[in-house]
């Protein structure tokens, strides 16, 4: 079946996708005359993940993985549900005609080269976060997508997340008044390392210990916050500063145990990063600032905090004509939404984005936005220095 024939006899079509953002949930269902077959590199702790969601996904199965592990790639395929071929190649993979589609879940430092060579296959292309490492990196890959009709979407899967996407509607409706500050922080603790069957595969398995392969709590965590921010501001940074060391985890790894940094925005919005991995407290939130009231979103949830309205009766919550609520200082008022898993709903979107050839909203733009953020964040604390952002 043709795709426009498919949209067209599944009653929804391109004027689904004007709905409002938190509306927009898995919008394409339906039988397609063969299921769209994904391809997985890199089969970790990401990669082998994901598998069980794709499974649950009407009209998208996975078709092969690939990974340089063996023990890795025989647990992946364990995993599948279906007809699948194992390879140890990426670019073996990349040949089987029966894939319609890949997902890149490799330490991203190969993640240039892997996408860059799927880009010629022609087939469609979900590549995990970070979207590259370094400018260069960064600038051949995101060039190669303008030269291409494929559907790429960068793995940031808060960017398809519903109530993310909500929250930013109720800023730019008001809801909080004028943005002046985002506070993020990822803290943790624990050594975030993984464990290693044999001493020779340290760095194969601990790639996000080494600066060779990873840029660290930057890329591997702050990088979904820096998306969020340039998403909600609708711009990049001017410039940033930071710091960080590994001042706790004595180990040999390479990449900072602890990293501090501070963007500032043409807007005057001033947005600071912490992540930690000597201490959990605060666990993972993004708060989001304004004049009349802040949100604070964590990974599923998000509450609004209604500026020097302590112990007041709110009599109209989120827009729904009378909810009331008794909000005191220190907690916050939920903001209700039911929405899929993050990482689902990104699976969904590409799905979607391959049947209605829409672009995605995590975007090879976006993602290498977030990414030139990420490598200006750590020049920023590797060089001590203040980085400005560069538009070529």
């Amino acid at each position: 079946m043709e795709r426009r024939q498919f949209i067209k006899k599944s009653g929804i079509g391109v004027i689904a996708m004007g709905l409002p953002y938190s509306l927009q949930s898995g919008l394409i269902t339906g039988e397609l005359d063969k299921p769209i077959r994904i391809g997985i590199i890199g089969t970790g702790d990401r990669g082998g993940g994901l598998i069980p969601i794709i499974n649950e996904i009407e009209n998208l199965e996975v078709g092969a993985c690939c990974d340089i592990l063996p023990f890795r790639l025989d647990a992946a395929m364990k995993k599948v549900q279906g007809n699948a071929k194992a390879y140890s190649d990426y670019r073996s993979l990349l040949e089987d005609k029966s894939l319609n589609a890949i997902l890149i879940a490799t330490p991203f430092n190969t993640h240039t080269n892997i996408a860059l060579a799927a880009l010629q296959t022609g087939k469609h292309i979900y590549c995990e976060k970070t979207l590259a490492k370094g400018f260069d990196g960064i600038s051949k890959l995101f060039k190669a997508t303008l030269k291409s009709d494929q559907i790429f979407q960068t793995g940031h899967q808060y960017h398809s997340s519903r109530l993310y996407g909500h929250v930013i509607d109720l800023v730019k409706s008001g809801k909080i008044g004028k943005v002046t500050t985002l506070a993020c922080k990822w803290n943790r603790n624990g050594n975030w390392r993984r464990p290693v069957p044999d001493p020779r595969l340290e760095r194969a398995i601990n790639w996000r210990m080494y600066r060779e392969y990873s840029g660290g709590l930057v890329a591997e965590l702050c990088s979904h916050q820096l998306d969020f921010t340039n998403w909600l501001l609708e711009e990049t940074p001017e410039k940033v500063i930071g710091t960080g060391g590994i001042d706790y985890w004595k180990d040999g790894r390479e990449t900072y145990d602890n990293v501090h940094l501070v963007y500032s925005y043409k807007s005057g919005v001033k947005a600071s990063f912490t992540s930690l991995t000597s201490n959990a407290s605060d666990g993972y939130q993004i708060k989001v600032l304004g004049d009349k009231g802040s949100i604070l979103i964590g990974y599923d949830k998000a509450w609004f905090y209604p500026e020097g309205e302590f112990n007041k009766e709110i009599g109209n919550v989120d827009g729904v004509a009378g909810a009331t609520t008794k909000w005191d200082q220190g907690k916050g008022i939920p903001i209700p939404l039911k929405h899929a898993n993050p990482s689902k709903q990104a699976l969904l979107d590409f799905r979607d984005s391959i049947i209605t050839g829409i672009k995605p909203r995590s975007s090879a733009l976006t993602g290498a936005q977030t990414a030139a953020c990420v490598q200006m964040g750590l020049d920023a604390m590797y060089n001590e220095k203040m980085v400005y952002w560069n538009s070529d």
